[in-house]
């Protein structure tokens, strides 16, 4: 199978990863990539938002199957360029795709395939943010309306901040704040069936302890030890299958996977967000955990043909986001990373980086994603840590709490 991953990230390097352990996988190749997948897979430099050229690549290599990675790609059509040449895509189509691409649009379905999830409201002016945040109160929930790469959210017991955040952003999703832990449950989705990953949790602000700005994720881990039992069969009872079912009879068959943000309330799971993609981090522990082989995986969904509910190594993983000095407002690019190395039981993933000459730099906000695995979460959190503490990187920060 020739196998095309569209996509430059941490996602996309764990993605590869596993394609290339899987036999079935004779060529393997990538757009626009970065150091590390260079290493797994041909790279091609192309513009991975141009439904053209995206098709005119795998036109070219007579690609089997084209795996989109990011958002963006899918929200510019580029699954629906390539589908209509003929080759099998993993992602949804634009029209579904905006599940992710539009908060109000996700509120719409979930509201009409009766998801639980926080009250909201749309606000594209400032008075309709005032009343709506008098509405529901602190700590307040403003979501930019469109992409955001994981920063669109600001949740603060700071009015005027909630205030500006809404300014700056054409139109915002105002809603009431859903208290209990969170959690990301993944589904593969071939436009008629889906069947679940196994839950993961990640951290999204900057710094130990929760504190900071939002970012697109410091890490993540894989099982979750405390989940309440039926969890997912839950959250694919209530939320994926009806999710699934609604843009079907919209006509825009899901095809993919569904990401699901939930926060495990005092009322039960409720959806805090959808995204069209598999999310980064929690990619990176989910596929170093899976057994199943992954190109099947991704062939059957895009061919309609999905059947098997993917199996899980026994263990844990955990991983750890080593981002840019700056991140996640401007980050610094351009320095040089040392100690890239790997060990029994963790390995490096790139995100952010470019080769210069003989040296693999930044160039990115998030950087690295070093993973860890073990019998445990405490032995594969060791892992992770021995292995972060080895790699230099000017400027660089971590948190130190991921999976504590």
């Amino acid at each position: 199978m020739r196998v095309l991953v569209i996509g430059s990230g941490g996602r996309e390097h764990a993605l590869c990863r596993s394609l290339r352990l899987d036999p079935e996988v004779t060529e393997l190749h990538c757009a626009p990539g970065n150091a590390g997948i260079a290493d797994l897979a041909v790279v091609h430099h192309i513009d991975p938002l141009s439904p053209e050229q995206v098709t005119h690549l795998a036109m070219g290599l007579d690609a089997d199957l084209v795996v989109i990675g990011p958002e963006a790609p899918l929200v510019a059509g580029v699954s629906d360029a390539v589908r209509a040449a003929g080759i099998p895509v993993f992602g949804p189509s634009k029209d579904a795709a905006m599940i992710e691409g539009s908060k109000a649009f996700a509120k719409e379905v979930m509201t009409a395939a009766g998801v639980p999830t926080a009250r909201a409201r749309v606000c594209a002016t400032r008075e309709e943010a005032e009343r709506a945040l008098a509405e529901f109160g602190a700590p307040y929930v403003v979501k930019d309306d469109g992409l955001a790469a994981g920063k669109g959210v600001v949740v603060t017991d700071d009015r005027e901040e909630a205030l500006r955040h809404a300014e700056r952003c054409e139109r915002v999703v105002i809603e009431e704040f859903l208290d209990g832990p969170e959690v990301s449950l993944f589904a593969l989705c071939d436009g008629n069936t889906a069947v679940p990953l196994q839950p993961a949790q990640d951290f999204k602000r900057a710094y130990d302890g929760d504190k900071g700005p939002n970012t697109g994720g410091m890490g993540a881990y894989t099982p979750l030890p405390w989940a309440p039992e039926g969890l997912t069969d839950q959250v694919m009872r209530e939320v994926v299958r009806p999710t699934v079912e609604e843009l079907a009879r919209r006509g825009t068959p899901y095809t993919g996977v569904l990401y699901v943000g939930l926060a495990l309330t005092s009322q039960g799971p409720k959806v805090v967000e959808f995204n069209a993609r598999f999310g980064d981090p929690e990619t990176q522990v989910l596929l170093d955990r899976l057994q199943t082989p992954l190109a099947g995986l991704l062939m059957s969904c895009a061919t309609g043909t999905l059947k098997e509910e993917p199996r899980f190594r026994d263990g844990s993983a955990v991983c750890v986001v080593i981002a840019a000095e700056g991140y996640p407002g401007d980050p610094v690019k351009g320095d040089v990373i040392k100690g890239l190395t790997s060990t029994e039981h963790a390995y490096v993933l790139h995100a952010g980086t470019m080769r210069q000459g003989d040296d693999i730099v930044s160039n990115g906000g998030r950087v690295l994603t070093v993973v860890g695995h073990g019998p445990d979460q405490d032995s594969a959190r060791r892992s992770a840590y021995e292995l972060v503490s080895k790699i230099e990187l000017r400027g660089s920060h971590h948190r130190t709490d991921i999976a504590l």
